[in-house]
């Protein structure tokens, strides 16, 4: 069976679905979007959340305590605090006094809750990277390079660079490019004290507190549609390759009984599901924007069931999931991870072979990781297909943006 190609689900350019779109850019989009039969109700559910004070995502409804002590990191794992200092500093001195005003909130601010994914823009959180003279726009870019590892900032704007080729495809280039994202900081850059950043829009969001060599990067949400560029400058970017054919060897290493228990629900789009399970926007996504007070049951199987060869295949996926910290905070988060494999669990939704679109989920106290394929938004698969997925990566129990340590600081 050949690979299915996302050339062969592109809209006609004069079809309502992107045609009615054409000219608009984040700004007017934001407005119509709002009437829009796909986006609006989204919007609407999303608004009823945003006031909710933030408490963290929970298996139970009970938050606990005492996962996330704020101490100075081991040796070799801190957090690159003076090169992050420096590049905000930069930054700053660029701007303008008006332009300050508006990227800077306080270190607990609630806008922090504010991001999305979606290409339409919800909250005009901080400064809009594509309204940025560019060297200001690469300072910020700058201030996230200097916080995330190669790979991971390689990947973030090769997430954004497919967002560019998207726009491109469908011709909506002032809606979706390489610059349509919101960045905005949060606290004062110190070596010592919190403060952070926040990078947000369709298929990337970052949210990023420092706390003197401690360093928390969640909510994540990376994702593409499509997965890859096919033409241009940037031909031959792939992405999620790896930690997609790890998940499907995971399910090939389980005995046949186990792999059913860790299967939720046979099918992508099933009758079975309760209502509600299946989002509109999120699909599968259980821990998505707005969902910072969810309560997330465990699914599936407990991790000590793995035969040791799954665990193996969950070590990489855990790893490249985390990818994007860099070298000592990625040390320190993937052992805090592993310390919880005893009460971490894995589930799974779809199926497992050849192209089969699926979606699976890594739970513990101290992470939910996420990835789920999707159906086209401005392609026409009207079935979860490979190439448009979704990850998240989340701290549950109060320490998504950094906010445990927060409270422990002051």
């Amino acid at each position: 069976m050949s690979t299915p190609s996302f050339r062969d689900y592109l809209y006609a350019p004069d079809h309502p679905r992107v045609a009615k779109l054409r000219g608009l850019d984040a700004r007017s989009y934001a407005e119509a979007a709002k009437d829009d039969s796909f986006a609006g109700p989204m919007i609407e559910g999303w608004k009823k959340l945003y006031p909710e004070p933030f408490v963290g995502v929970t298996s139970d409804g009970v938050l606990r305590d005492g996962l996330f002590p704020l101490a100075a990191a081991r040796p070799g794992e801190e957090a690159p605090t003076s090169d992050m200092v420096a590049a905000a500093e930069k930054l700053l001195a660029l701007m303008t006094a008006e332009q300050v005003e508006r990227l800077s909130y306080a270190v607990d601010a609630h806008e922090w809750q504010s991001w999305a994914n979606p290409e339409f823009m919800q909250h005009d959180t901080g400064l809009r990277l594509d309204e940025l003279e560019p060297p200001v726009r690469d300072a910020a870019l700058a201030v996230v390079e200097a916080s995330l590892s190669p790979e991971g900032y390689a990947l973030a704007r090769n997430l954004m660079r497919i967002n560019g080729f998207l726009g491109d495809l469908v011709d909506l280039p002032l809606l979706m490019n390489e610059y349509s994202y919101n960045f905005a900081m949060y606290g004062v850059p110190s070596e010592s004290e919190p403060w952070g950043w926040q990078l947000f829009g369709h298929h990337v969001a970052l949210n990023c507190l420092v706390a003197g060599s401690q360093l928390v990067v969640t909510p994540v949400f990376l994702g593409a549609e499509p997965d890859v560029i096919d033409h241009g400058p940037h031909r031959g970017v792939k992405v999620f390759k790896e930690r997609i054919q790890w998940a499907r060897e995971l399910m090939a290493a389980l005995p046949d009984m186990l792999r059913a228990d860790a299967v939720v629900f046979e099918h992508m789009q099933d009758p079975a599901m309760p209502e509600g399970r299946l989002h509109p926007g999120d699909e599968r996504h259980l821990a998505g924007c707005f969902q910072d007070n969810r309560v997330i049951p465990y699914e599936g199987i407990p991790v000590s069931s793995l035969p040791a060869a799954a665990v193996a295949l969950l070590d990489e996926i855990v790893n490249d999931s985390i990818a994007y910290l860099p070298s000592g905070p990625r040390a320190a988060r993937f052992r805090e991870i592993r310390e919880h494999y005893a009460e971490t669990w894995f589930s799974w939704i779809g199926g497992w072979q050849g192209e089969d679109a699926f979606y699976f989920r890594i739970q513990s106290p101290v992470v939910i990781l996420e990835l789920d394929h999707h159906t086209g938004v401005f392609l026409n698969n009207h079935t979860p297909a490979p190439f448009h997925m979704h990850t998240v990566v989340r701290t549950p129990n109060g320490n998504d943006y950094g906010r445990a340590l927060l409270r422990q600081a002051r």
